[in-house]
């Protein structure tokens, strides 16, 4: 579950200042990192979301992409540390992010963003919770959201939606996924509960565009394509790639990725000339 380090990104020595604190959370403190590059005025702010099967992971796994979403975009990034499980089951998790983007938005003067250009972006498991902050947003209208940003995102606790491992070649299993949600989803029901499962939810109109980048060698990338065809349905600007030859713990350290994001938020955060189209259907990229 937990990405390879991301030491072949475009331009990686670009880094952005930042620093460590943190904040009040309904299940204790919530330990954040922010960067931002050195740039004037106010910038967009970016909440991301580390990966690690809802069990492990940290704000370093999320080091080098926080880094670099806040130098290329450029924007001011808030790595969230979330509280994980089996010790803070579901809706620690999501109401930990939900509670750290507040006080983001709150504090956006203070930081130097703009809160009307507010992206969330994770992997993995982090990808779940910034697919599940955009459906708390958009139900609880304290903040609007503006772009979702889901990198290899597990999104279906049934696994009934996944790929066949063996034939993708996968390097994630059936068993790893599995037990990872039954630590994070203890009582059964919770596996239906649309912030704890998105691609369970009947209702994604309204919710924000959606770059959603899979791996060809992730069986994961089944349930992450079926959640674009749905976003794509009801009306959402959604761009989903599956890149080629790319397993899912090397989806960060695949240079493209995140290159790819970063300009999707770009164009539809009204930063570059002209606006790329919704896909109708995922498209592959090498």
């Amino acid at each position: 579950m937990n990405p390879q380090q991301p030491d072949i990104l475009p331009d990686a020595s670009v880094r952005a200042d930042w620093r460590a604190f943190d904040t009040a959370g309904p299940n204790g403190r919530i330990p954040l990192r922010l960067y931002r590059p050195a740039s004037d005025g106010r910038l967009p702010l970016v909440i991301y979301l580390h990966g690690g099967g809802f069990v492990s992971g940290s704000l370093d796994d999320a080091d080098a992409a926080a880094h670099f979403i806040a130098a290329e975009l450029p924007a001011v990034v808030l790595s969230v540390g979330y509280a994980l499980a089996p010790a803070h089951p579901f809706p620690a998790a999501p109401e930990d992010a939900y509670a750290a983007t507040l006080w983001a938005v709150d504090n956006a003067a203070s930081l130097g963003a703009d809160p009307e250009r507010l992206v969330v972006a994770g992997d993995d498991a982090g990808g779940n919770l910034a697919a599940s902050l955009a459906l708390m947003a958009r139900d609880r209208q304290d903040f609007r959201i503006a772009v979702q940003v889901l990198i290899g995102p597990m999104l279906d606790p049934s696994m009934t939606r996944t790929g066949d491992a063996r034939r993708l070649q996968s390097d994630l299993s059936v068993a790893e996924c599995t037990d990872c949600y039954r630590q994070y989803l203890p009582r059964l029901s919770q596996r239906l509960h649309p912030y704890a499962a998105p691609l369970e939810s009947c209702r994604q109109a309204g919710l924000p565009a959606a770059y959603i980048a899979t791996a060809e060698h992730d069986l994961l990338h089944c349930e992450a394509e079926k959640y674009g065809a749905a976003l794509i349905a009801a009306g959402v600007h959604t761009q989903v790639e599956r890149f080629a030859g790319v397993t899912h713990a090397g989806l960060l350290a695949h240079a493209p990725v995140l290159a790819g994001a970063v300009q999707f938020m770009r164009c539809r955060l009204g930063r570059c000339a002209s606006a790329s189209p919704a896909l109708n259907s995922p498209s592959t990229l090498a």
